[in-house]
């Protein structure tokens, strides 16, 4: 009964992100793209190690901290449209505070059978190596989400947790760079 109701729960989070993902796919047809300069110098990409996180190890890492970092976890997919147009607001903002106390990490919820694939050339490609893990949303039962969060049921993707000690922040759906800084600038 439980595997069901997981599984169940794994289908309607992508369910409700594919849907999204359409318009994502639309919105990007009328996006322009730059490329680099062929003389510009551009750094090597980390290779993407696979590392896995169960429930446990993923529910360890939610907890607060007793330090004066700010923790910022993004739940995405590479599939998943909105998840994808944000991931360039946060990069930014790791640039930006790259020498402060904040740590970013990405959990992966792809399938298993596009780690080595799909978010490896994604990782890659975005300088994300050393900061995406991976879930299996398979393991995932109806009760970690309310023992780990307020707000989210798993229901949906893009979902971003802030934690910095006890105070916490809650994003379900996309940020656009301005939230996201306004958020951020909120834990100072």
């Amino acid at each position: 009964m439980k595997k069901t109701i997981a599984l169940l729960l794994v289908a309607i989070t992508f369910t409700a992100c594919k849907k999204e993902a359409k318009t994502a796919e639309e919105d990007f047809s009328q996006e322009t793209v730059t490329y680099p300069e062929s003389n510009e110098i551009t750094e090597p990409a980390t290779p993407f190690v696979q590392v896995e996180w169960s429930p446990v190890q993923t529910a360890e890492m939610l907890a607060a901290k007793n330090n004066d970092t700010l923790y910022v976890t993004n739940f995405f997919a590479t599939w998943c449209g909105p998840c994808m147009r944000e991931i360039p607001h946060f990069k930014e903002k790791m640039e930006e505070l790259k020498d402060q106390p904040v740590k970013f990490t990405f959990i992966g919820l792809d399938p298993k059978e596009d780690w080595g694939t799909k978010v490896k050339t994604f990782a890659e490609e975005n300088n994300l190596s050393e900061n995406i893990v991976l879930l299996n949303g398979e393991l995932l039962t109806p009760e970690f989400f309310p023992a780990n969060f307020n707000e989210w049921d798993g229901g949906s993707i893009p979902f971003t947790l802030m934690k910095k000690g006890d105070r916490t922040d809650e994003t379900i759906g996309m940020m656009s760079k301005q939230m996201l800084d306004s958020k951020i600038a909120s834990f100072r």
